[in-house]
């Protein structure tokens, strides 16, 4: 029978009680309000099966697979904003769970307990639930009965997705004792769960400050950014409290690893293999694999650990934009994939006396106050002022008539940089324009380019190009006469951005001052286009997103050949301008441009149809 004597050796996945036919085992809450089984031997008939079912008893045999490393790592965000906006992540298992509920099956998670008293895993079929079970709640939950529950639905032959900390997941495998076919297990990389009574103190500190009973909790709400790890709580009286990373209490408890569960920090459900047949979490360092899929709104990272998990991807992958990535990308942000987290150095008996006797900001001053820097750096003024001097001698030096010799060096920098390859056309820089390449991105050029030209005498604005690493620049020549047979002409004040692994590629055809191109995924100009003055061709929207069902931050570029883009207009991220069409002055494009068509407004709609210009 189940004989705890050592409080590491029990996650509290409560798989122990749920197998026990006669009822023998219930749980009683320990002073750190963690759940451990109890056997009434009255009622025990030493059938074995509380330790045959028990993860921790039988981890070696659960991670006896096929499988030591995953066979897939992916960066994914769900396509629908709103759900990726409310998600801890990127919505990853809203779109694993989507595509369960669209399959007639059932969904399980974690959910809030009424009054937030706790929190309980939860099984349903009703679409409805998906939203209080997304996002990560940050205690550990109860799951007595879920074993017996999901046990019930696949022996009735229904679908179900199964989705909990790596350890229920292990205990619900090793439960079953057998794999259906109709069972797909996810879990997620769990640094380690936390004192439900510990959480609740937490909150009762919060409405006692703010006078008012909590309504919503979201750990990890995005209005301040994702990596900001802000958790809101928002009460009856209807103000809301931010707790911005270690800033919250109870963030800083956790991370500083007063309060987890003991079994927390000797996890047997690290490394590899994963008893669970799909994993998620949080890609840290996404913005260094691929920042389209960052914006610091939420990325999702799955690992498929098995044939049935890979399976279930590609039924599910259609709800998300995705990227497969390299397995080791993710280990530096994702620690606790692999290691347990170290025992705070306090006294855990002593924490856990004190919040029985004083509210939660008194332990939390005594045993993780919050510390701020208050060193002050002092400068003597007499040093500022040589500074301040050396700075004045260097920028009256760059005043003198160093014009020329510089706009040399660049030319040929960027003509002769190891990754410029030029193919019957070469690059040329005028005064004033700024260059910002890193050694990584790539220039083809196919016919030659005339950076940062300003016609008119003694005017300069200022033309910049910058390409981030992995970034791409094609210049291309049309095969057409009608288009011209002179360089691409790129007047001054132009500002071209190309971030993200973009890919910008310009045919033949010449601007006019003050262009703007943002280009984050790919932005394709054809041959003959004529731009006029200050107009903004995008398809990236910036950090800024709207959360809305059916908002895209950025969408590929295309515009065909022979087009006129009047002064002022904007095209938007996702449009297409047909060929030979002209988009008036100051209109903004937000739909796809017909072939030979006049468009303008706010947004552009089609004025005339078949139209011809030259």
């Amino acid at each position: 029978m189940i004989n705890i004597q050592n409080k590491v050796e029990c996650c509290g996945c409560n798989a122990c009680g749920d197998i026990c036919a006669h009822k023998a085992i219930t749980f009683k809450t320990d002073i750190e309000g963690f759940w451990y089984p109890e056997v009434n031997k009255d009622l025990c008939t030493n059938c074995g099966l509380c330790e045959k079912v028990c993860p921790i008893i039988n981890i070696k045999d659960l991670k006896k697979n096929d499988y030591p490393k995953p066979s897939h790592t992916i960066a994914a965000v769900h396509k629908n904003m709103r759900v990726r906006w409310n998600s801890t992540s990127g919505g990853a298992y809203t779109a694993l769970a989507e595509t369960m509920l669209e399959k007639g099956g059932y969904i399980s998670g974690a959910i809030y307990n009424e009054g937030f008293t706790g929190v309980h895993n939860y099984v349903t079929n009703n679409p409805e639930d998906l939203e209080k079970l997304r996002s990560s709640k940050y205690l550990q939950s109860n799951a007595q009965g879920l074993f017996i529950r999901i046990n019930e639905l696949l022996k009735k032959g229904e679908k179900v997705l199964a989705c909990g900390t790596p350890c229920q997941m292990a205990a619900l495998r090793s439960s079953l004792r057998k794999d259906f076919e109709n069972l797909i297990i996810v879990d997620f990389i769990c640094r380690g769960v936390n004192s439900p009574k510990v959480y609740r103190a937490y909150l009762d500190s919060l409405e006692k400050k703010y006078g008012s009973k909590v309504v919503y909790v979201k750990a990890k709400n995005k209005e301040l950014g994702w990596r900001n790890l802000t958790r809101k709580v928002t009460f009856e009286n209807g103000q809301s409290y931010y707790g911005v990373f270690m800033d919250d209490d109870f963030r800083r408890g956790y991370h500083t690893n007063v309060f987890c569960r003991p079994s927390c920090y000797e996890c047997q459900f690290k490394e590899f293999p994963r008893i669970s047949d799909i994993t998620i979490a949080d890609y840290w360092g996404i913005e260094k694999v691929d920042k389209n899929l960052d914006m610091n709104i939420g990325t999702s990272m799955i690992l498929l650990n098995s044939d049935k998990g890979a399976a279930y991807f590609e039924q599910a992958k259609e709800k998300l934009e995705y990227k497969e990535t390299s397995f080791e990308s993710i280990l530096g942000g994702n620690i606790a994939l692999r290691k347990s987290i170290e025992p705070a150095k306090i006294d855990r008996v002593a924490f856990f006396k004190d919040l029985d006797n004083y509210d939660f900001n008194y332990v939390t001053n005594k045993y993780f106050p919050l510390k701020r820097s208050t060193k002050l750096i002092f400068v003597p003024r007499v040093i500022v002022r040589k500074c301040l001097g050396l700075i004045k001698q260097l920028l009256l030096k760059l005043k003198s008539k160093i014009l020329h010799p510089s706009t040399i060096l660049k030319t040929y920098y960027i003509n002769h940089r190891i990754n410029t390859i030029r193919e019957g056309g070469n690059i040329y820089i005028e005064p004033n324009t700024v260059l910002d390449i890193h050694s990584s991105a790539k220039i083809n050029v196919y016919k030659d380019l005339i950076l940062g030209r300003s016609e008119i005498k003694g005017l300069h604005y200022h033309t910049a190009l910058k390409m981030e690493a992995g970034t791409e620049l094609n210049i291309h020549g049309g095969p057409l006469t009608r288009y011209g047979n002179g360089p691409y002409l790129l007047r001054s004040g132009a500002c071209i951005e190309i971030v993200h692994n973009g890919k910008l590629t310009i045919g033949q055809g010449a601007c006019n001052v003050n262009l703007t191109i943002m280009c984050a995924k790919e932005i394709t100009i054809g041959n003959g286009v004529r731009i006029g003055r200050n107009v903004s061709i995008r398809d990236y929207n910036g950090v800024h997103v709207i959360v809305s069902d059916t908002y895209k931050n950025y969408a590929p570029v295309n515009i065909g050949d022979h087009c006129w883009l009047c002064t002022g207009c904007t095209i938007m991220p996702g449009v297409s301008v047909g060929e030979g069409s002209v988009v008036a002055a100051n209109a903004v494009v937000t739909k796809d441009v017909p072939p030979h068509s006049l468009v303008a407004g706010s947004p552009a709609k089609v004025i005339k149809n078949n139209i011809e210009w030259y």
